[in-house]
Protein backbone atom coordinates (compact mmCIF):
# COMPACT_ATOMS: atom_id res chain seq x y z
CA UNK A 1 0.00 0.00 0.00
CA UNK A 2 1.50 2.95 -1.12
CA UNK A 3 1.75 6.65 0.97
CA UNK A 4 -1.32 7.72 -1.08
CA UNK A 5 -3.45 5.34 -0.96
CA UNK A 6 -2.93 5.57 3.25
CA UNK A 7 -3.45 9.29 3.41
CA UNK A 8 -6.76 9.06 1.18
CA UNK A 9 -8.60 6.35 4.55
CA UNK A 10 -10.05 8.32 7.17
CA UNK A 11 -8.55 8.04 10.61
CA UNK A 12 -11.19 5.70 11.19
CA UNK A 13 -10.51 3.24 8.53
CA UNK A 14 -6.84 3.61 8.86
CA UNK A 15 -7.20 2.24 12.25
CA UNK A 16 -8.83 -0.81 11.57
CA UNK A 17 -6.45 -1.20 8.53
CA UNK A 18 -3.48 -1.41 11.03
CA UNK A 19 -5.52 -3.82 13.21
CA UNK A 20 -5.80 -6.04 10.23
CA UNK A 21 -2.71 -5.52 9.29
CA UNK A 22 -1.23 -6.42 12.42
CA UNK A 23 -2.77 -9.93 12.76
CA UNK A 24 -2.20 -10.69 8.73
CA UNK A 25 1.37 -10.04 10.00
CA UNK A 26 1.23 -12.27 13.52
CA UNK A 27 -0.10 -15.05 11.23
CA UNK A 28 2.26 -15.09 8.46
CA UNK A 29 5.33 -15.20 10.94
CA UNK A 30 3.76 -18.13 12.45
CA UNK A 31 3.22 -20.08 9.41
CA UNK A 32 6.64 -18.95 8.27
CA UNK A 33 7.96 -20.62 11.25
CA UNK A 34 6.00 -23.65 10.83
CA UNK A 35 6.80 -23.74 7.23
CA UNK A 36 8.88 -21.67 5.07
CA UNK A 37 6.66 -19.34 2.87
CA UNK A 38 7.18 -19.20 -0.78
CA UNK A 39 7.90 -15.55 -0.52
CA UNK A 40 9.09 -14.28 3.01
CA UNK A 41 9.59 -10.89 1.67
CA UNK A 42 6.20 -10.59 2.37
CA UNK A 43 6.57 -10.35 5.98
CA UNK A 44 9.07 -7.41 5.50
CA UNK A 45 6.53 -5.77 3.05
CA UNK A 46 3.88 -5.94 5.42
CA UNK A 47 5.73 -4.58 8.92
CA UNK A 48 6.71 -1.30 6.34
CA UNK A 49 3.04 -1.18 5.46
CA UNK A 50 1.88 -1.21 8.95
CA UNK A 51 4.92 1.36 10.11
CA UNK A 52 4.18 3.70 7.21
CA UNK A 53 0.01 3.71 8.44
CA UNK A 54 1.35 4.50 12.23
CA UNK A 55 3.36 7.37 10.93
CA UNK A 56 0.65 8.89 9.36
CA UNK A 57 -1.83 7.97 12.17
CA UNK A 58 0.49 9.76 14.32
CA UNK A 59 1.21 13.06 12.02
CA UNK A 60 -2.71 13.53 12.08
CA UNK A 61 -3.12 13.08 15.78
CA UNK A 62 0.02 16.10 15.90
CA UNK A 63 -2.19 17.90 13.53
CA UNK A 64 -5.11 17.97 15.18
CA UNK A 65 -3.57 19.54 18.44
Amino acid sequence: MKIAEIRELSTKELIERIDAETTSLNQKKINHSVSPLDNPEQIKQLRKTIARMKTELRQRELNNK
